[in-house]
Parts: C-alpha cells; sequence; structure tokens
C-alpha cells in the first residue's frame, strides 16, 4: 500500500471518528444520564445516528448501507460509547444483527428489509441466548419446524436487547438435530401472532435499551426468511459473533477513555493537603497504567479488526483475544477512574458509576470471557499455527 493510500485510509477513519464524536456530544452526551436513570429507549436518538450511517456501518451499499470496514466501525463505536455506552452497545448489536440479514437474507428480504434497517428507520435484535443455553448456546432448544412454506417456530429466548421495542428478530432456531449443526438462522418480524415479551428486566447497566424474554408459540414465518441455508444458522450466529465482539470492545474502549478523560480532568481540579491530584506520584502512576491498558487494548481490538478485515483463517481467535482482554481492561480502567474521584465517583452526578455499571456486562456477553479462553486455548491445543 503506498504511503498516500495510508494517508488517505487514515483520513477518512479520522472523519469517521470526528463524526461520530462529534453526533455523540451533541445527540447523546446530554441525555445519557437521564435515559440510564428512567430506563428510556432513545428511538429518535438512534434514528439521527442511522441519517449518519451508523446503524448499517458495514452492510452492503446497495441496501443502503456504509460499507465501512470493521475497523471503521470500531472507530465509530467507540466514540459513541465514550459518552454513552448503553446507547452504543444497542447500536452494535442491531449493526450485527442487520449485517446477518443484508448478508445472507434472500433477495426479497433484503429488498424488504434492508434499507429501513441500514437507516435505523426500523430495528434488530439478535436472538441466540434461552434459559438453559447461555454459554452453551449449541444446546438451545427453540424449534422451526418446516409447513409448506413457513417455518413454525416454538420455544423462548432470554436477556434479548431490544425486545419488544424492535421490529426484527434475527432468530437461532433448530431445524434439523441436535448440537449446532441442526440449528438455522431465520429473520422473525416481530409483530407476528404467537409471539410475546416478557417483563422488562430490571439491569445494573444498559438501561437506555429493554432487555426482555420472548416466547413463540407456533409462530408461523415465510419460509423465505430463512437465512443462508437449513442447518448453516450457528455458523452465521458465530460469524456474527465475531464482528460482535469487535463491537462491544469498542464499546469498552469508549467507556474507558471516557472515565480516563474525567479522571485526568478531576486530578487537576480536586486539591487535597495543599496541592492538587495531579501532583501526587501514586495518582500518577496509576493514570499511567490506566491509559497504557487502554492503549494496547485499543491495539488489539483493531488488530482483530484488521484480521476479520482480510478474511483471515484465525480471525475469530483474534476476536476472542480482543474481547476478553479489551472488556476486562475497559472495566479496570473505569474502576479506577472511580478510585481518583473518591466519594464523587460513586454518585451520579458524575458520570464515572454510570460507565462502570454499564460496560460491567460487556464481560458477560457476546460470549463470556471464559468462552473467550475457551476459543483461544482450543486454536492453540487443537492446532500448529501460531498467533502472529
Amino acid at each position: 500500500m503506498s504511503h498516500s493510500m495510508t494517508t488517505e485510509l487514515e483520513e477518512a477513519q479520522q472523519a469517521y471518528r470526528e463524526a461520530a464524536r462529534d453526533f455523540a456530544q451533541a445527540e447523546l452526551a446530554p441525555h445519557a444520564a437521564r435515559w440510564d436513570a428512567e430506563g428510556i429507549f432513545p428511538r429518535e436518538a438512534i434514528a439521527k445516528a442511522g441519517e449518519l450511517g451508523f446503524c448499517g456501518l458495514y452492510m452492503d451499499p446497495e441496501v443502503g448501507g456504509s460499507g465501512l470496514s470493521r475497523l471503521d466501525a470500531a472507530v465509530v463505536i467507540e466514540e459513541l460509547a465514550n459518552v454513552d455506552p448503553s446507547t452504543a452497545a444497542y447500536i452494535s448489536i442491531h449493526n450485527m444483527a442487520s449485517w446477518m440479514v443484508s448478508k445472507w437474507g434472500q433477495p426479497a428480504l433484503r429488498d424488504a428489509w434492508g434499507t429501513d434497517l441500514s437507516s435505523g428507520l426500523k430495528l434488530a435484535s439478535y436472538c441466540l441466548t434461552e434459559p438453559g443455553a447461555g454459554s452453551d448456546a449449541a444446546s438451545l432448544k427453540t424449534t422451526a419446524v418446516r409447513d409448506g412454506d413457513f417455518y413454525v417456530l416454538n420455544g423462548s429466548k432470554a436477556f434479548i436487547s431490544g425486545a419488544g421495542a424492535t421490529e426484527l428478530l434475527v432468530v437461532m432456531a433448530r431445524t434439523g438435530g441436535a448440537g449446532a449443526g441442526g440449528v438455522s438462522a431465520i429473520a422473525v418480524p416481530s409483530d407476528l401472532p404467537g409471539i410475546s415479551f416478557g417483563r422488562k428486566e430490571e439491569k445494573m447497566g444498559w438501561n437506555s435499551q429493554p432487555t426482555r424474554g420472548i416466547t413463540f408459540e407456533n409462530v408461523r414465518v415465510p419460509a423465505s426468511h430463512l437465512l443462508g441455508e437449513e442447518g448453516g444458522g450457528f455458523k452465521l450466529a458465530m460469524k456474527g459473533l465475531d464482528g460482535g465482539r469487535i463491537n462491544i470492545a469498542a464499546c469498552s474502549l469508549g467507556a474507558a477513555q471516557g472515565a480516563l478523560d474525567a479522571a485526568r480532568r478531576y486530578m487537576g481540579e480536586r486539591r487535597q493537603f495543599g496541592k492538587a491530584l495531579a501532583e501526587f506520584q501514586a495518582l500518577q502512576f496509576k493514570l499511567a497504567d490506566m491509559v497504557t491498558q487502554l492503549v494496547a487494548a485499543r491495539q488489539m481490538v483493531h488488530t482483530a479488526a484488521r484480521k476479520l478485515d482480510a478474511g483471515a483463517s484465525d480471525a475469530n481467535v483474534w476476536c476472542a483475544m480482543a474481547k476478553r482482554f479489551a472488556t476486562d481492561a475497559g472495566f479496570n480502567v473505569c474502576n479506577e477512574a472511580l478510585q481518583i474521584h473518591g466519594g464523587y465517583g460513586y454518585i451520579r452526578e458524575y458520570p464515572i458509576e454510570r460507565l462502570l455499571r454499564d460496560c460491567r456486562v460487556h464481560q458477560i456477553l457476546e460470549g463470556t470471557n471464559e468462552i473467550m479462553r475457551v476459543i483461544v486455548a482450543r486454536h492453540l491445543l487443537n492446532t500448529e499455527e501460531e498467533l502472529r
């Protein structure tokens, strides 16, 4: 790649970053604390994000998507999460589910839904987890039985982001035998008869997006809504999650950067024992360690995104490593930033406690960090390949 091309890409990326930062400051920052406190799902703000192309970041331009790389998408999502990890995380999940529809949906489905999803006019949820199938996702029990030109869905899903407020559900259901090979992915409009939503979960964080269980009772879905091939759904779900893991890692980077910036400002303003906190070497070293962790995490996330963009055969392992490292590091940076703020960090007047509450769940979802370790260890012990 020529120097001018590299510069061009960096300039384009810088432009995406600045557009996302400006949007976050104008449309998310003034309202994030209220959305969190009152449990408001900000449809209008998400639609405005859609106008800038943030609801179809890596969807095809032919369905109205922005057609960006995963690296560009990570840069955008980080900036949104800098002020509001909860809303940024929902936007990232919508991106993942919508990309699956645009990538593997049949032409009629893509035509019917693609532009509405990429514009944020309609929103999507990703439905894999079940009450009895969390980390052991391949054991899911929801069934989709073929009946003429329809699939009949029965079963339930748990902890679904956006459920009850979104228009399309990307559902993983069993169309065949046991295990991963019997699972298919189906796009299910959320207003079909037989779909019901559980109560809105009361959560530690992520309060600007509703989380509910979903029950399917004899829901008839057109067979043309199948994504990819029958029995290929688990593979599609995992491919979706490779990008999802980079996205959620980027949300942790954003939260950590927001917390670090706040801690840095506070250390300059707060005085104790006759001098600014910034003059205490113990706190200087703490801040230095925090930024080092954050920069290392960002490098890992960007490396994983590049691997995914290049179609590397081991991209899923890099995504797992990046997700594990960045979500742990992000939480730790937020926690240390709270400590620097002392009692002020623990009250809602400052954003630190919200950033901490929001990013804690990143270590759990899109595959727990324990499952990320399983993926990495399996690669190391079952192949001869080096991770370089």
